[in-house]
């Protein structure tokens, strides 16, 4: 019998409550009990996002909240910029290129952030651009932008700021309205700390100017029909009930908890782990980006890092994430956001030391482990 330790960027562990409530009687969703759950449901979202514009609840993946921002916002042959400094900044363009959207792409070096000048030398360049695609962590490779300086940016020129925060979002500060933030994107199993199949994305007055004008074939992303439903506080289609019913849960406890003081806990994990392995002489992908989501760590060399990641989850039963892209193979990736606490953190470096030292890695055995509880010890 093996415990399952779940370090990875998405699927994130389950809370018992969430547990407790996926396995309660389903109901009918047209009806005044789940209405009170949807209503329970948007103001919770309302208060994560830090907006007091309207959330939507789609029953898909994150990808799927993506599409229906494209889709909604714009037509083909507009013409939009996408940031691309790692595989899902690359799937803003992909979806855009799908619907017939121009893309000015700015490439940005993966383990790099954007430089929010880059994107205002590109608006005052084009005028014409509608949308400013941006990715608030970069899942494969660690990175946080700067969104507030980018909204700062964007702002005062025509386009609207989208931003993927489907790994971020209830993990580190995302202030949607503070910081001008027009459509932001977010999925359920991670820092909301459910399983895949909800897809969340808040609008502003500003984005649904281009709404309006959307010339995008749409049918079950059309958020127009969304927001007629919502306004009746129900739904367009039927919606993911059992997860919606978790969804009030998750959100209760995030609210006990308060904003600050999870963003402070998925701080101090984030720290615990970058000290850990450094202290096991090993390099992060990302030195000065590091987003408190994920940690991206360079495979020593030599090293095979695909059976790091398979003997660590096959073997011993915790679960890292491995690269992606042009990244497999050479960097692991060690999530510390959603229901993650300081010991699942300390459990996954110590599987981490077993296996490097099992593969013939040269490093002082319980060094990583050291430095991580030194770090939470100062943090006490």
């Amino acid at each position: 019998m093996k415990k399952n330790y779940l370090l990875t960027p998405g699927p994130t562990p389950l809370p018992p409550q969430v547990c407790e409530a996926l396995g309660r009687p389903i109901i009918h969703h047209r009806t005044p009990q789940f209405q009170a759950l949807l209503k329970e449901a948007s103001e919770g979202l309302k208060y994560v996002y830090q907006t007091k514009q309207d959330v939507f609840i789609l029953a898909s993946s994150g990808t799927g909240v993506m599409e229906a921002a494209a889709v909604n916002l714009l037509s083909p042959q507009d013409t939009v910029i996408t940031v691309q400094g790692g595989k899902f900044g690359e799937r803003w363009t992909e979806i855009c290129s799908a619907y017939g959207i121009n893309t000015e792409i700015i490439n940005v070096e993966w383990g790099k952030a954007v430089e929010p000048k880059a994107i205002k030398e590109r608006l005052k360049a084009n005028p014409k651009i509608k949308a400013v695609f941006t990715t608030l962590c970069e899942t494969s490779t660690g990175v946080a932008s700067d969104i507030k300086a980018i909204g700062e940016v964007v702002k005062d020129t025509e386009a609207v700021l989208v931003v993927d925060a489907i790994s971020g979002l209830g993990a580190i500060d995302l202030q949607t309205d503070a910081w001008f933030c027009d459509v932001v994107i977010c999925g359920s199993q991670k820092g909301l700390m459910l399983p895949p199949g909800l897809g969340f994305i808040s609008v502003s007055s500003k984005a649904w100017e281009l709404i309006e004008n959307s010339k995008c074939p749409k049918y079950y992303f059309d958020l127009k029909e969304a927001k007629k439903a919502l306004d009746k506080t129900d739904t367009p289609f039927t919606p993911a009930i059992t997860l919606i019913i978790a969804l009030c849960e998750a959100l209760k406890m995030m609210k006990q908890d308060g904003l600050a003081n999870i963003f402070l806990r998925h701080r101090k994990m984030a720290e615990a782990t970058r000290k850990a392995v450094k202290a096991l002489g090993l390099e992060l992908f990302a030195p000065t980006a590091a987003s408190d989501v994920v940690t991206a760590v360079c495979v020593p060399k030599d090293l095979d890092g695909e059976k790091l990641v398979k003997v660590m989850r096959d073997t011993y039963a915790v679960t890292i994430a491995g690269g992606q892209s042009e990244l497999k193979g050479k960097v692991f990736r060690i999530a510390h956001m959603g229901f993650i606490e300081e010991f699942d953190i300390i459990a996954g470096i110590s599987c981490l030391e077993k296996v490097l030292s099992q593969m013939g890695y040269d490093f002082v055995l319980g060094a990583g482990v050291k430095a991580a509880e030194e770090e939470f010890l100062k943090n006490t």
